[in-house]
């Protein structure tokens, strides 16, 4: 499957003002035509709760982040409370101690706060789960993880299990993006059936898949499913879909190989 595909991306498009989306890149560099669509909308909350924590690094052992949203709720945080000058000296305490992370999107937001990340090429949560029990012990003093409203449990029950001290902050709430069906419906109708459809979130599957379905009719066998990871994989699976591919890392030059090559 290496002729030139379109390939509709179910993510926020990550454009800057010198670069295109890397995804959309990376599918273009192997001939194909890629768009992308935002599925989901955040919104910041707990940002005071969360400031109070993270000037008191003595209270905590280290620090987790499995998103880029959560990197950037505490980037928020930091501006909004005028805190940008008195973070310049809490950060090197953070420093002192681990700062988890999953992916390598995420731990590059990390290294803009002037962290050091660790965990980058963990591509999952069981992953980091793995890395966190082999590095830390039941006596060190909980681990701070900002995280959103839908996230899995995975992490915190591998932790919890081995006596790991936790503490969890909801941070920022997900919902569906407000235009997300009017979204899909245009480019369904303007660019038709893609051949790839790649999903990036168990959540996506919930808001997306039905809509996929309708507008794709007798064509929807037709479509290779593309996944950004296993989790994400299980989550088409459950609805019935054949997963053709999914990405060995979460990033854009694997999710590129892996639709060109249709290999899972």
């Amino acid at each position: 499957m290496s002729e030139n595909m379109k390939v509709l991306l179910l993510k926020e498009p990550r454009e800057t003002d010198t670069e295109a989306d890397p995804y959309i890149q990376e599918l273009a560099s192997c001939g194909h035509t890629a768009a992308s669509i935002p599925v989901l909308s955040f919104k910041f909350v707990s940002l005071d709760e969360l400031s109070e924590r993270l000037f008191q690094p003595e209270r905590f052992g280290g620090l987790i982040f499995t998103s880029p949203r959560a990197v950037e709720a505490v980037k928020t945080c930091l501006e909004s409370h005028k805190h940008r000058h008195k973070w310049d000296a809490v950060k090197d305490k953070w420093n002192e101690k681990s700062v988890y992370v999953v992916g390598k999107a995420t731990a590059s937001l990390v290294a803009d706060l002037g962290l050091k990340p660790l965990g980058e090429d963990t591509g999952t949560a069981d992953t980091l789960a793995l890395l966190i029990l082999q590095r830390e012990n039941q006596e060190i003093l909980p681990l701070f993880f900002p995280c959103g409203s839908i996230k899995r449990e995975v992490l915190p029950t591998a932790l919890r299990k081995n006596n790991i001290p936790l503490e969890t902050l909801t941070v920022y709430q997900t919902s569906e993006h407000p235009d997300l069906q009017k979204n899909i419906t245009e480019y369904f109708t303007q660019q038709g059936v893609p051949a790839s459809i790649a999903f990036f979130s168990p959540s996506g599957v919930t808001f997306c898949l039905d809509l996929v379905k309708r507008l794709s009719g007798s064509q929807l066998e037709q479509i290779k499913f593309a996944s950004i990871g296993p989790t994400t994989a299980k989550a088409l699976q459950s609805h019935g879909l054949t997963v053709s591919c999914c990405a060995e890392k979460p990033t854009a030059k694997h999710l590129a190989s892996a639709i060109t090559h249709g290999h899972t």
